[in-house]
């Protein structure tokens, strides 16, 4: 009888809620609680493919909330249980207006047909900076800060709709390094198929008022600068004060009594990430794009998700110019398997292939990796599994595997072409507060994982097609380059209703894209000489024994507070921690195909730094 009512008031709560299939951003605090809800075994195992629409997220809360308070594997506390219950109150609109939310929602039918609107506005200051005692550039300031509206809303019970509109004023000033040689200059020119390319990159450093691999770009297209004379063209990236804006169109829905759930949108997604921000082949780091995805949940134990979309490009140097050899789609499907709350397995496939019309990828059943053996090897293909075992109450350990164009022999593990990614963790509950975890990570990229060689393909001429695996120049997999490796160690807890925080400690090693010592593969846009494939001249990986590699250790302590408790529509947010870095470099030439010894250098080339990084910011109306 208590599973009814359950049902019932489920039900209930959805006829008042707008954009009910809409998703809910990746950055909402919801996917963490929801993550420690499952590790103890306070519902079931859910989707690895997110967001998750807003139906799917209060039909979980509702049934965490409906737990027995003599749970098998532990209940929840008063304070998880106000979480939650404040949640579920957020993800529901007031009819009306509502200034303390800076919302107006209305519903109407119209013969039979339910309709509604939610409408409403929200604000971020959010100002950086960081500080680099002896270098050159000691101090450094940025800002992410901007103004976002959204309409969401219901057409019937089956379809939804949203549309979310920012606008930003953004600095994240970088540093030029040098250049990077990306190791194969044999590609002709459009113009002149008798003339050689040299495939040289300038390369920056990451963000100097960000912590390391941590800026994410909110911009779409192209910034503009307000400090240039020439401000209003477009620029590639905000190093002088500019501004941006970003569309998030939506169109979402479920049929089936919520077995089978669609969306067309454009929007941030994670898929396969064991724990959140972990992902290898869809990570929730890399850029927004269109997509049309699926997912169909027959069963409790087995989902099937698939998703096919277009990338963008990245703007270096004028819209056509730089698009011109950037015409990618993007395809992945992913079957998941579940015991229970024990144990989950989930694995597939991924293409990134220049743009035609391609029904093999954009088909749901047809597998990518062997739909390219009957059209021709044009793309860039990848296989992925993730393998996770857990207590519910105590914790779990997990295994995840990318494999990019798929090499198979007994030197997978020293040759260069053996690009894969792979990662092993575990997560641990701790019962001292509420929500509270603690979570350990390895993480190795190996040399020219997630690159791909430019390829020329039929229907576009004499162009060579970028075919790495990257959407408006961001990696879509990990956050870590190629050729690199991190240890992390994090601590988060919701100790009270409105207040989050979070510790966690780095240490990421990279071998160098710049300066004499470079490594081969060691960026998202080396390319693999072909001769690197055959039994000749074979390139082979030797990690932090073939060039300069930088070391990073950091740490950092961050934490939210809100203000709804005083009846404020605010929530303040703050960073600060360290940055400690160095080379390590050896004798002899770099990419010379035996190890050699390595040993920590301070250079001009490769220089020792110590930063202090913080930023400080206030969320007005926060959703």
């Amino acid at each position: 009888m208590r599973k009814y009512i359950l049902i019932l008031f489920a039900g209930g709560s959805f006829s008042l809620a707008a954009q009910t299939h809409t998703s809910v951003p990746l950055d909402d605090g919801i996917y963490y609680v929801l993550e420690q809800a499952q590790i103890r075994g306070l519902c079931p195992q859910l989707p690895k493919a997110k967001p998750y629409s807003r139906k799917t997220i209060l039909t979980a809360i509702e049934e965490i909330l409906g737990q027995d308070e003599t749970g098998r594997f532990g209940t929840l506390t008063e304070a998880e249980r106000r979480i939650l219950e404040q949640t579920r109150k957020k993800l529901i609109p007031s009819a009306g207006l509502d200034w303390s939310r800076g919302e107006y929602y209305f519903e109407h039918t119209w013969d039979w047909i339910r309709f509604s609107a939610h409408a409403g506005i929200s604000g971020e200051v959010n100002l950086s900076g960081g500080v680099y005692p002896g270098s050159e550039q000691n101090a450094a300031g940025g800002t992410d800060s901007g103004l976002t509206g959204f309409l969401k809303g219901d057409i019937g019970r089956s379809l939804s709709y949203g549309l979310t509109l920012s606008g930003w004023l953004l600095l994240a000033p970088r540093r030029y390094l040098g250049t990077y040689d990306t190791y194969y200059p044999g590609y002709v020119d459009d113009d002149d198929p008798t003339s050689y390319i040299n495939q040289q990159i300038d390369v920056y450093s990451e963000p100097r008022s960000y912590f390391p691999y941590t800026y994410k770009k909110r911009w779409d297209g192209f910034v503009t600068s307000f400090a240039s004379s020439n401000g209003m063209d477009p620029f590639p990236w905000p190093d002088e004060i500019s501004g941006g804006y970003s569309i998030l169109p939506e169109l979402a829905g479920s049929l089936f009594n919520n077995h089978l759930t669609w969306r067309f949108a454009r929007l941030d997604r994670e898929w396969g990430g064991m724990a959140k921000g972990s992902s290898l082949v869809l990570n929730q780091s890399a850029r927004p794009f269109v997509a049309l995805e699926t997912t169909v949940q027959p069963f409790r134990w087995f989902i099937f998700s698939s998703l096919t979309g277009v990338l963008e490009f990245y703007n270096e140097k004028s819209i056509q110019d730089s698009a011109r050899s950037s015409q990618n789609a993007f395809s992945l499907a992913m079957l998941e398997f579940n015991y229970k709350n024990y144990a989950h397995l989930d694995f597939g496939s991924s293409a990134l292939w220049p743009k035609r019309f391609e029904l093999g990828y954009m088909f749901p059943l047809a597998d990518n990796f062997f739909y390219q053996n009957n059209i021709g090897d044009f793309d860039n293909m990848g296989l992925f599994f993730n393998l996770k075992g857990q207590y519910p109450g105590v914790g779990n350990l997990w295994f995840s595997f990318f494999l990019d164009e798929i090499n198979i022999e007994k030197n997978i593990f020293v040759l260069d072409r053996g690009m894969y990614a792979l990662q092993i963790g575990g997560s641990l509950a701790i019962p001292i507060w509420s929500f509270t975890s603690v979570t350990v990570s390895y993480t190795k990229i190996e040399p020219y994982c997630y690159t791909h060689m430019r390829v020329f393909v039929p229907w576009y001429g004499n162009t060579p097609m970028e075919t790495a695996y990257i959407n408006n120049g961001v990696s879509l997999g990990s956050y870590l380059p190629p050729n690199s490796d991190e240890l992390l160690l994090r601590f988060e807890t919701i100790p009270a209703l409105h207040t989050k925080i979070r510790v966690q400690y780095q240490m990421i090693r990279q071998g160098a894209t710049f300066g004499s010592g470079a490594v081969d593969g060691s960026s998202i846009r080396s390319e693999l000489d072909p001769s690197g494939r055959s039994t000749k001249d074979v390139l082979r990986k030797y990690f932090l024994q073939d060039g300069a590699y930088q070391w990073m250790h950091i740490f950092k302590v961050g934490g939210e507070y809100g203000l709804a408790r005083h009846n404020l529509p605010v929530t303040l947010f703050a960073e600060a921690g360290f940055v400690i870095a160095y080379f390590t470099n050896i004798k002899g030439p770099p990419n010379s195909g035996s190890p050699s010894d390595y040993s920590i250098v301070n250079t001009a080339e490769y220089p020792r730094s110590f930063g202090f990084i913080g930023s400080l910011g206030v969320r007005i109306f926060p959703h």
